[in-house]
């Protein structure tokens, strides 16, 4: 049995590798409040959040396939809850109740197995009835087989069948037996048999005539006849106790595998409350394919600074269809940043088949998302600033590919102006003949005003300032400003007299 929840044809896997600038994108985009919204402290939802996140899928069919699962959780979130409950409960009942591992005889595997084997029986048939009252109600292709595959594998022969053997391999009436003498008259060719039948009526069983047995009895002291007589037990059990140990690890794979599928979903539920709580909108995202140039969204928004300030935050508006560089220049402390970070927050929950947080959103997927913020001073001395976002734009060139987007914070403003510039323009420059998309947040007024001389492939956004020198936190389609009107914090901070 399979889950498939998280693909069509495949299984999540939890071991697959991370993107090689993971501590990157986690520390310039603020993640780990995402993650940890997601995850709501616990350890194992947390792993599997953090990697569905981190791990975007460049496939327009499976991004659909994980939002309509996804809108099924959320229109039936406490049946999708309860079935990721009972996936733990049963996981963490098998952890302390399985000891077959720490023992090398097939009895004491067999009957740790039996035991276990009823308890997941027990869970089956919970789960099977959720099946059948509530199938209906899913309407996604991932529930919608999910469903199907329980109500076909576990009717109601499956669970008799197995409640039988389940009796019989509990042996309460002995074990029944056969072997053949081999070499110096040494057992070998041990096979258990299936015990006779016991409906027979009592009278045919008194009277039937009975093949012909030889007997015999152990002293209850006898402790060496009484380990040979084990052994010989073990060895006509031995094939039956291994089949049966399988068989508890096919349905733990199962319900394990479900557990890891549905945590991605339960994270995505946590953070969905927590949004509807602060009354922040979200959507499900349009995806284009890659390299089509998409990119318009409505009242787009940090998620990560609403879940940290717990209220709602003005969000932002913009079309740069068939645009590949969009600059972002404008008001100190305008919303420059906090844009910044809406963008790359939103491409990577639109490629794990998350919501998004905007009324609106549509993209087209990128090849890999990378950033590129301002770091604070090298505390060792090793080298200067300058030196340093030179070598972390090295690293970002080694694994970047065409397609992929790359998100610059006030990079390249360790020197002087027009040097910075200068360094600014031909990065980028390179980067757009790669067909790489660019979002630039910067002071640099020489380099964002080279392109938007040129009319670029581009669009020009600016932080929003009133005339009193208020931020709305809006930004608006407009030529690049040559000041960033630090004398408003200057004045808010020392007074205008000072």
């Amino acid at each position: 049995m399979k889950a498939f929840l998280m693909y069509k044809d495949r299984d999540f896997d939890l071991r697959q590798k991370s993107p090689p600038n993971e501590q990157a994108l986690i520390q310039d985009l603020e993640l780990n409040t995402l993650f940890n919204a997601m995850a709501l402290g616990d350890d194992f939802l947390l792993e599997v959040v953090k990697k569905a996140v981190l791990s975007g899928l460049n496939d327009l069919d499976t991004i659909r396939y994980r939002q309509d699962v996804l809108k099924d959780c959320l229109k039936n979130s406490s049946i999708v809850r309860d079935i990721y409950d009972m996936t733990v409960g049963l996981i963490e009942n098998k952890k302390r109740r399985w000891y077959g591992i720490f023992s090398n005889y097939p009895s004491s595997i067999l009957y740790n197995s039996v035991e276990l084997l009823e308890m997941f029986m027990d869970v089956l048939k919970t789960l099977k009835n959720i099946s059948d009252e509530h199938a209906s109600e899913f309407e996604s292709e991932g529930f919608k087989r999910f469903f199907a595959m329980i109500q076909k594998e576990l009717d109601d022969k499956y669970f008799d069948a197995v409640q039988n053997h389940l009796g019989e391999l509990k042996f309460r009436n002995g074990v029944l037996m056969s072997a053949e003498l081999g070499k110096g008259n040494e057992g070998v060719n041990y096979v258990l048999r299936k015990p006779h039948d016991r409906k027979q009526s009592w009278a045919k069983h008194i009277f039937s005539k009975k093949p012909p047995v030889y007997t015999f009895k152990l002293h209850p002291r006898d402790e060496s006849g009484a380990r040979v007589l084990s052994e010989l037990r073990d060895r006509g059990i031995n094939l039956v106790a291994n089949a049966v140990g399988q068989s508890t690890d096919h349905i733990i794979s199962f319900f394990t595998m479900l557990r890891t599928e549905l945590a991605f979903y339960v994270g995505c539920l946590n953070l969905h409350e927590q949004l509807a709580q602060i009354g922040e909108p979200i959507s499900f995202p349009v995806p284009a394919a890659l390299g089509e140039r998409r990119h318009s969204f409505q009242g787009l928004y940090d998620v990560c600074l609403a879940l940290t300030m717990k209220q709602q935050i003005v969000g932002n508006d913009a079309n740069a269809d068939s645009k590949s560089l969009v600059v972002i220049t404008g008001a100190n402390q305008g919303g420059k940043s906090t844009f910044l970070r809406s963008i790359g927050l939103s491409q990577l929950m639109m490629q794990c088949g998350m919501f998004a947080p905007a009324e609106s959103f549509s993209s087209d997927l990128s090849g890999g998302l990378f950033t590129h913020y301002k770091r604070e001073e090298d505390v060792t001395m090793k080298r200067g600033k300058l030196e340093e976002e030179l070598t972390r734009m090295s690293e970002i060139v080694n694994n970047i590919m065409p397609n992929s987007t790359v998100l610059f914070n006030e990079s390249f403003a360790a020197t002087n102006g027009r040097e910075g510039s200068e360094i600014a323009r031909q990065i980028v420059s390179a980067l757009l003949e790669k067909r790489i998309k660019v979002f630039f947040v910067t002071f640099l007024y020489e380099f964002a005003h080279s392109f938007y001389d040129k009319k670029a492939d581009a669009i020009f956004l600016r932080a929003e300032r009133q005339a009193d020198g208020k931020r709305t936190f809006k930004l608006i389609e407009g030529e690049p400003l040559e000041t960033g009107y630090g004398e408003d914090l200057y004045d808010g901070i020392f007074g205008t007299d000072n």
